[in-house]
């Protein structure tokens, strides 16, 4: 894998009374300029006195230009939480650590959250690399992650709850409605060399050849890697009359695949892109001018105008500065604090992990996405959207469902998996069993 660059790791330090988010530099400073691979908690007093939690986010690397926004949202929610009296009367204490975009250090920060740290339950990760090297963790010693970020199915882990995306829930109906809107058009299909976009891919061209689509190309290149003019010259061989290009890659390497593609004369009005990791940070991040035109497909967007979603991007704004944008895993995110406190408080308990995972179930929250429920699967019931990219660097809603969709972990195009579901409330059908 390509090493990636350093980024600069921010520890935001909030007040030590009751009503705010419990954090503490492991070397007493709080410098935000810390370094990043250093963990945080609450001083021994308050982490006596609260329920510790832990978050497990790339703060440096490649991907950190996604996940610093994901570890703002987990602290806002534990902030508002903490403000209205936290949880069973507890506040709850963050411990805070940085995967640094590289999978053996998010597998031993994990081991590190849940045997030293003592917290009940970790939010984190981005990447499917990141999580499926943290998941034999969770599983070995019967833990609790929550995961908020669209992935690739084909998993349901009991120690896992999952608040983004199945494959049904965004990446089947962007292609359909690519389908539709761009008849007969060819499709490129692009990513990071992992286990999401290689999988992502293996149910799109399953999903085309039902479908009648045609897949004229596939191609991939390391995470983090920059070296895109060569994918760019097949992407134009292939498509010489132009066609959809469906975008799987992951933190810096869209920043170059777009520039170069805007500088290879391959705009939207030939070459739409359809991508699924990147939202509002990323755009910021590379440059409305590059991405103007394209879509992307998410659950939600900042602009979507429920209540909940108004008071979610002003809080967000009042927090971390008015020239900041929420996104879909960020909204996850904060959803995930959410349904946890529920279900902490149901079960009366936030260390009986047993009783935690089932008060879990059935779970509804007003997300600024809409209603979720979290289903028996430990995944989500959500909304879809898709949205093309506008000049404020905002997304125009080009569709959304009428209701919320029903996930499946597992996928009914690929035939190794097409006829399973995923059923937690039954012992007898558990993570993986024949539903037809």
């Amino acid at each position: 894998m390509t090493r990636p660059f350093k980024r600069r790791d921010f520890l935001l330090m909030g007040s030590a009374v009751a009503g705010s988010l419990l954090i503490k530099s492991c070397g007493g400073t709080s410098d935000s300029t810390s370094s990043p691979s250093a963990s945080t908690s609450a001083s021994p007093v308050a982490a006596g006195d609260g329920i510790k939690v832990g978050i497990l986010h790339s703060l440096s690397g490649t991907m950190a230009i996604s996940e610093k926004s994901v570890v703002d949202a987990e602290e806002m929610a534990i902030e508002e939480i903490n403000a209205a009296g936290g949880v069973l009367g507890k506040q709850i204490v963050a411990v805070k650590e940085d995967g640094n975009s590289d999978w053996p250090t998010f597998a031993e920060k994990a081991k590190k959250l849940i045997d030293q740290d003592k917290v009940v339950t970790v939010f984190g990760c981005w990447t499917s690399a990141s999580r499926k090297a943290v998941l034999p963790v969770f599983e070995s010693k019967n833990h609790m992650l929550w995961y908020p970020v669209q992935y690739e199915g084909q998993e349901c882990s009991k120690n896992v709850f999952y608040t983004g995306a199945a494959p049904n829930q965004q990446i089947e109906p962007s292609v359909d409605w690519l389908l539709e809107k761009y008849k007969g058009k060819p499709f490129f299909l692009i990513g990071s060399d992992y286990v999401f976009p290689r999988t992502a891919n293996t149910i799109i061209k399953a999903q085309l050849a039902a479908k009648g689509g045609k897949v004229v190309g596939e191609d991939y290149i390391p995470l983090g890697g920059t070296e895109v003019t060569a994918i760019i010259s097949k992407i134009k061989t292939a498509m010489p009359n132009g066609g959809v290009i469906y975008n799987s890659l992951n933190g810096d390497s869209n920043v170059a695949f777009f520039k170069q593609l805007q500088g290879a004369g391959l705009g939207p009005d030939k070459y739409p892109s359809m991508s699924v990791s990147i939202a509002e940070e990323e755009v910021k991040a590379i440059g409305v001018e590059y991405l103007k035109g394209h879509f992307a497909a998410w659950n939600y967007f900042q602009t979507v105008t429920t209540p909940a979603s108004v008071k979610f991007v002003e809080a967000f704004k009042k927090k971390y500065g008015a020239e900041r944008v929420v996104n879909d895993p960020m909204e996850c995110a904060y959803n995930a604090v959410y349904l946890w406190k529920q279900s902490v408080e149901k079960a009366k308990t936030a260390d009986d992990l047993d009783k935690v995972r089932a008060a879990a179930l059935g779970q509804t929250f007003e997300a600024p996405q809409g209603k979720i429920t979290m289903e028996n699967s430990h995944h989500l019931s959500k909304f879809v959207r898709i949205g093309e990219v506008g000049e404020d660097g905002l997304f125009k809603i080009a569709y959304e469902s009428k209701a919320a969709v029903k996930p499946l972990p597992w996928n009914q195009f690929v035939k190794d998996t097409k006829g399973f579901g995923c059923d937690w409330s039954d012992p007898k059908k558990g993570g993986k069993y024949k539903i037809s």
